[in-house]
């Protein structure tokens, strides 16, 4: 049987990071593949740069390899059957001998001096990692919230489809035979949004290391199931009645981390034939009532300061807030600080039922799109150039700008600047008409025109068309390398 592409992808980014042995553990997000690296000086990365599918590289924490949408839970899965775990689990640790059973060649002076050199330059690299904060903080929001994208995808877009129905309704262009299934699609809808704390608080549970169940827990604390938020004992704390779902996603995850810690301190002191039945218990009252009384006000207060600090930037600064976001999204992304926006959005959306950031910030990616049509036009004899930009442009259209930012724009310098300004240029048209939000997180471009709030989305579309304008104009004129209109033939 031939080797598909998947497989072979998979094969030959193991041979670029020194063998299957030499990989910890392989997750993937929407475009990356990301793998925990043993030892970074058996990595080859301009031979994995190389690799026919892969669209970029970035060296963070995890080595990630950019190979697109769709593809990329292919490859993923593929790499970890091969070591027969599943995604995110440790590689058996005798697969490093398959790797390295051949002898080592003598190495010369010069080879000992750069082996050494890459030793110092991975330790310190390993060093500066993990005694950063901000690092870590971003890896956990990553590894809570990245699992939950499909599902913000789908059920937002469910939700969308189920708002245009109920405009059609207002309106009297459909019949009310159509409200039962406005109702339907909206029940598989809040599916995911009326219940978010629960899956935050059972993925948060994954990654501080706590019991899963308990963090869902936790988290369905938060929704005051079966209490009265008027009762004496709801506000003795605060002075205010609590309100279901407060302080929010923020709140549950800090939750669940004190929880955490809490149950792997009772596991050492709770003796083994009683921990299954003590730990979860005392747990689960100690960390209830701490979140209920001191988490859930305390939290609340500091989203709702937040979010309306974002929202008061937004209506104040407008067109000029807009472009300033719309310009550094793009760099936030190639970092993956775009992470920390991730609960951010979802308490815009939990407090005011949309969230006005992200359509401002998917200005980026039509920006991406704009100066890739632009390098495409005056381009069009580097033919290796111009295949990349075919490949990576219908998934850029369709919101996911990645492929365009490793495999297009950013190896060319200049590009990359254009259309981080074809961003902000949408984005100061966003922000200048205002109160443009969306009622769900995960797609952007085109696909989240359904999700744009209150019919607003022509306001959304403008500010795309915009950003395609803009970033097609700059790079035209200012941002196309004289090398990259060489003419080339394609591979």
């Amino acid at each position: 049987m031939a080797e598909s592409k998947e497989q072979r992808l998979a094969r030959e980014i193991y041979e670029n990071v020194g063998g299957i042995g030499n990989v910890a553990k392989v997750i993937h997000c929407m475009t990356r593949v990301r793998m925990t690296i043993k030892d970074e000086r058996k990595v080859d990365l301009n031979g994995l740069k190389a690799v026919d599918g892969v669209l970029g590289i970035v060296e963070d924490e995890t080595l990630q390899v950019v190979v697109g949408p769709g593809i990329v839970n292919k490859v993923a899965n593929i790499m970890v059957a091969e070591a027969g775990v599943k995604l995110g689990e440790t590689f058996p640790e005798d697969l490093l001998d398959q790797s390295v059973s051949e002898t080592e060649p003598t190495l010369t002076d010069r080879q000992r001096v750069e082996a050494k050199a890459a030793e110092v330059k991975a330790r310190e690299k390993a060093k500066h990692n993990n005694n950063s904060a901000f690092k870590r903080v971003l890896k956990s929001i990553s590894n809570i919230f990245v699992p939950l994208i499909p599902a913000f995808v789908g059920a937002g877009m469910i939700g969308g489809i189920a708002a245009i129905f109920s405009n059609l309704l207002t309106a009297g262009t459909i019949g009310h035979e159509w409200t039962s299934i406005v109702t339907t699609l909206n029940v598989i809808k809040n599916g995911l949004f009326s219940f978010l704390v629960i899956y935050v608080g059972i993925n948060s549970a994954n990654e501080f290391g706590a019991t899963p169940g308990l963090g869902g827990v936790i988290g369905a604390a938060t929704l005051l199931t079966g209490m009265d938020p008027k009762a004496p004992l709801m506000n003795i704390f605060n002075g205010d009645a609590l309100t279901a779902g407060q302080g929010g996603i923020i709140g549950v995850i800090f939750a669940v981390w004190i929880l955490a810690l809490v149950e792997k301190k009772l596991h050492k002191i709770i003796p083994n034939s009683i921990d299954i039945i003590v730990t979860p218990t005392i747990a689960l009252l100690v960390i209830g009532l701490f979140t209920i009384f001191i988490v859930m006000p305390v939290a609340g207060v500091v989203s709702s300061a937040l979010v309306g600090s974002i929202t008061w930037v937004l209506n104040v600064g407008g067109a000029f807030s807009g472009f300033i976001l719309g310009l550094f999204f793009l760099p936030m992304v190639m970092f993956g600080l775009h992470q920390i926006l991730t609960p951010i959005h979802i308490e815009m959306i939990n407090k005011t039922g949309v969230t006005l950031l992200l359509p401002i910030l998917a200005m980026a990616g039509a920006g991406q799109v704009g100066a890739a049509f632009a390098l495409w036009v005056r381009c069009r004899k580097n033919k290796k150039l111009v295949q990349l930009i075919k490949g990576a442009l219908p998934v850029g259209i369709l919101g996911i700008g990645e492929p365009l930012i490793y495999g297009v724009t950013l190896p060319l310098g200049r590009p990359f600047i254009t259309a981080c300004i074809g961003g902000g240029i949408g984005g100061a048209v966003i922000g200048g008409i205002g109160n443009i939000g969306a009622i769900a997180i995960g797609p952007s471009g085109i696909p989240l025109i359904p999700l744009i709030a209150n019919g607003h989305w022509m306001g959304y579309v403008l500010g795309l068309l915009a950003g395609y304008v803009g970033g097609f104009l700059v790079t035209f004129f200012f941002g196309v390398p004289k090398d990259a209109r060489k003419e080339t033939i394609a591979n």
